[in-house]
């Protein structure tokens, strides 16, 4: 039991990982992208609708095909909807807060209306699945099966699953070993410091926002090819988009550190699964764990205040030249 909680664990701690990982290199630029939760629904659907259209038009699906078409639409899905929320915030700039949660509003509404009708759209009938595509994300490494419980526990799992991990890493690296990524966070910290130092700003920012987009929307690919075996249910994504923005906060703006809040959050998202006879109450209670141990993280850094753990100090505010 224990090791199929691990396993279960992990897989939902893969779509966090990316969506974490996404918003963490958004907001070190100053952008908070509350959108998130719908370019995680518009990367997965693009995805799925990529692959379906690509194994209703040919006869035998060839499996490099298979992979590289639903990764591309899932990352133009998902990138697209990253460069609408750049050109409103930072080029008009419009409010964040209100354009990402109309992103998120789009984003899941156009998944939910295409992920739903594709199949009539196309003369079919029936529900959206592409089980072959979906086959080769799910899998596993080919020495999995011969190291038992081992394998099982830290091999088993499909490509995009060590995608997220290796990804977290690099940006890590990137944000704090580099001299773009130092530039990167100077541009989140005082954007009219970094400008007058000769940084452009609005660069940085485009830059950083879309490809935090594009990284969280791997996310939602992740969960409709291996997580759903490549089948669209509409709101079956859930409430994962948010809860990687929470995960943000509990890894302290460090994408290392979320990799282990992600396996983290992963396991208590399912914990209710294994109360036993403890009832419905205490499933939702369960449910609730993973936001208040955001809260208790969120109090206990502010107490401290330590700079390294504290949130861009231009986060959510839109930046104006003229006032330098």
């Amino acid at each position: 039991m224990l090791i199929t909680f691990l396993s279960k664990a992990v897989e939902q701690a893969i779509p966090l990982l990316f969506g974490s990982t996404g918003e963490i290199i958004t907001e070190k630029s100053g952008n908070l992208n509350l959108g998130i939760p719908g370019i995680m629904y518009m990367g997965g659907c693009a995805g799925i609708m990529g692959a379906y259209i690509y194994e209703n038009s040919v006869a035998v699906p060839s499996p490099f095909w298979c992979i590289l078409i639903p990764l591309l639409s899932s990352v133009i899905g998902a990138g697209f909807l990253a460069l609408i929320y750049s050109f409103l915030t930072i080029t008009l700039r419009a409010n964040q807060n209100v354009t990402g949660l109309a992103i998120t509003t789009f984003g899941i509404g156009f998944s939910d209306f295409f992920g739903g009708s594709l199949v009539g759209i196309m003369g079919g009938d029936g529900q959206l699945s592409v089980v072959t595509s979906a086959s080769y994300f799910k899998k596993s490494l080919p020495f999995a099966d011969n190291l038992g419980r081992v394998g099982e526990l830290f091999f088993s799992y499909g490509f995009l699953a060590y995608l997220a991990i290796i990804i977290a890493i690099v940006a890590a690296w990137f944000l704090k070993r580099t001299r773009s990524g130092l530039q990167l966070r100077a541009v989140g910290e005082n954007p009219a410091t970094a400008d007058a130092a000769g940084i452009n700003v609005t660069k940085y920012k485009y830059i950083a926002t879309c490809i935090g987009g594009i990284i969280a929307g791997l996310g939602g690919l992740y969960f409709i090819m291996d997580y759903t075996g490549g089948s669209w249910t509409s709101g079956g994504f859930g409430d994962r988009g948010w809860l990687a923005i929470a995960l943000v906060i509990f890894a302290t703006w460090k994408p290392n550190i979320g990799i282990l809040g992600s396996f983290i959050f992963g396991g208590l998202y399912i914990a209710y699964y294994y109360t036993g006879n403890l009832g419905r109450s205490a499933g939702e209670l369960f449910k609730m764990l993973p936001y208040l141990v955001t809260i208790i993280v969120l109090v206990i850094t502010s107490m401290r205040n330590k700079k390294e753990n504290q949130p861009p100090e231009s986060l959510g505010l839109p930046y104006f030249r003229e006032e330098r």
